[in-house]
């Protein structure tokens, strides 16, 4: 990278990735309805091969309290059964022959309070990726004016664009995570 405006959006698109997976990892948390992105990405073994649950079965939600997932293999019922109970998602899956229906309960407030302080963590972790990029960038651009190849003017200039850029993308994380939470508390 040759000048500041090439680091910052290096660091945009950093950024960017750290807040996307973020929701990814939101949409995994458990809140009382059904979502399919609750098990979609959960890994089945499909011929000694660990499998998204996603690239083997359909998934849906044909009442608002209930998953039903559909193999397109119907011998692999079992494993995916497994699997979901491996995960810990604090449901039960039920395997009529032919799919699994999985019928989610009400939260409690106590698991309610957990899956906040889960999702306190994975917000915290996107705020530390976010600030490593940060110091990334800026070591980047201290060393582009060391090398002399931009002005001091410009180096501060992009140290500042850096900052602001960080403070934008925490207060996003900020805003993600405060609807999480009201998601997850709301009855």
């Amino acid at each position: 990278m040759n000048t500041a405006q090439e680091v910052i959006s290096d660091a945009t698109t950093r950024m960017d990735g750290a807040l996307a997976a973020l929701k990814e990892r939101f949409s995994g948390l458990r809140t009382g309805k059904a979502s399919p992105s609750l098990v979609d990405s959960l890994q089945v073994p499909y011929y000694g091969v660990p499998t998204r649950l996603r690239d083997m079965a359909n998934i849906s939600t044909p009442e608002p309290r209930q998953i039903t997932i559909a193999p397109f293999d119907p011998s692999v019922l079992s494993d995916i059964e497994k699997a979901i109970l491996a995960a810990n998602l604090g449901v039960t899956p039920r395997n009529d022959g032919r799919l699994i229906r999985i019928s989610m309960p009400e939260l409690t407030e106590e698991r309610r309070k957990e899956i906040v302080k889960v999702a306190k963590t994975q917000a915290e972790e996107c705020r530390v990726a976010i600030r490593n990029v940060r110091r990334d960038a800026n070591d980047a651009i201290k060393a582009l004016q060391k090398d002399g190849k931009i002005p001091e003017d410009d180096a501060k200039k992009g140290l500042d664009d850096v900052q602001k850029l960080t403070d934008a993308k925490i207060a996003k994380v900020d805003a993600d995570f405060k609807a999480k939470e009201a998601e997850v508390m709301a009855v």
